[in-house]
């Protein structure tokens, strides 16, 4: 799968769901249960203990089918670590112009963090493919569509506080995707093996992002 093809899938999905488990195997149930429901774009962040070679499984196991990317990532010594590890896009909290520039290198879908409309404009001219704006519940929706309008061409990602409550309204205030952490994969649920609620979860998410851009 080519750079092209990994946006138009995180796109057309319109979830990125941010996963952190205590372990390989209990991420990659979580992986099946949420891929069930309809999620097929997964955000493995750095605080997952093992995550190299949980990317480095879940590539193995899943191919094109599921598109796992790398979180946390705070700098491009991290970054060039997972992208060698099978990390097949990656995230970051922050805006860092060196990881960008080595994503680029390597063609790998970049989604740095950033809050601020210069933020957001700085992001995406040093290259990011979409910007992740977080902490996204702090402004809300009505944020969301606040920058919309003099940045009508920047893709954006909202990150913290989405949930299925939120989720059709930052899509209708132009968010791109959405990224969903504990209100889709809780720790809950996983401690407890309840994986058939986490694919009931990933199956009204995506219905929300279809609410939302057919509105």
């Amino acid at each position: 799968m080519d750079k092209r093809e990994m946006m138009e899938l995180i796109q057309k999905t319109g979830v990125i769901a941010i996963m952190r488990a205590k372990s390989s195997d209990q991420l990659l149930a979580a992986a099946d249960a949420i891929k069930a429901g309809g999620v097929q774009v997964i955000e493995v962040t750095m605080t997952t203990p093992g995550a190299l070679d949980v990317i480095r499984q879940a590539t193995e196991r899943y191919g094109a089918d599921v598109l796992f990317g790398v979180g946390s990532v705070l700098d491009p010594e991290s970054a060039r670590a997972a992208i060698l590890a099978g990390a097949q896009f990656v995230v970051s909290p922050t805006l860092n112009l060196k990881t960008i520039e080595l994503c680029h290198r390597y063609s790998i879908p970049v989604v740095p963090g950033a809050y601020t409309p210069t933020e957001i404009l700085t992001a995406w001219e040093a290259g990011a493919d979409m910007v992740k704006v977080f902490p996204a519940s702090v402004g809300g929706p009505a944020y969301f569509k606040a920058i919309k309008a003099p940045l009508p061409q920047v893709k954006l990602v909202p990150v913290g506080g989405v949930n299925l409550d939120t989720t059709a309204d930052f899509i209708r205030a132009g968010a791109d995707a959405v990224g969903v952490g504990s209100a889709l994969v809780s720790q809950k649920l996983l401690e407890a093996g309840d994986f058939a609620a986490l694919t009931e979860r990933a199956r009204r998410l995506c219905q929300e992002v279809a609410k939302g851009q057919g509105a």
